[in-house]
């Protein structure tokens, strides 16, 4: 990439920046979860929404994909460790919408 290119803040909101990629990097940050879990844990997000959203996390190496060969299915994902060194950025979104919150 040519330096003049380049915008750090650019490559960073195209990895996270859409409506579901950060809920589903949160609520991995404290370990991996099964698939459907996971899809609970995010109010309103479509089956597709988070196929597609799960996806394109994995390609971007920020989640990992763990398929276990068991009957039925058991599918759970986990940040990598690229994933993981968003936590502060992540844990800062949330406290910023907790102090929010108080102040309406």
């Amino acid at each position: 990439m040519s330096e003049f290119n380049y915008c750090p803040l650019n490559y960073t909101m195209n990895l996270i920046g859409t409506k579901w990629k950060p809920l589903v990097l949160f609520h991995l940050l404290d370990g991996g979860l099964r698939s459907g879990i996971l899809q609970k844990k995010i109010i309103g997000i479509s089956n597709k929404m988070f196929t597609q959203t799960v996806r394109e996390l994995e390609n971007d190496g920020l989640v990992v994909r763990n398929v276990f060969p068991v009957v039925p299915p058991k599918v759970e994902y986990e940040l990598t460790a690229k994933g993981k060194s968003l936590e502060p950025i992540l844990r800062s979104l949330d406290q910023w919408g907790i102090e929010a919150l108080k102040s309406e």
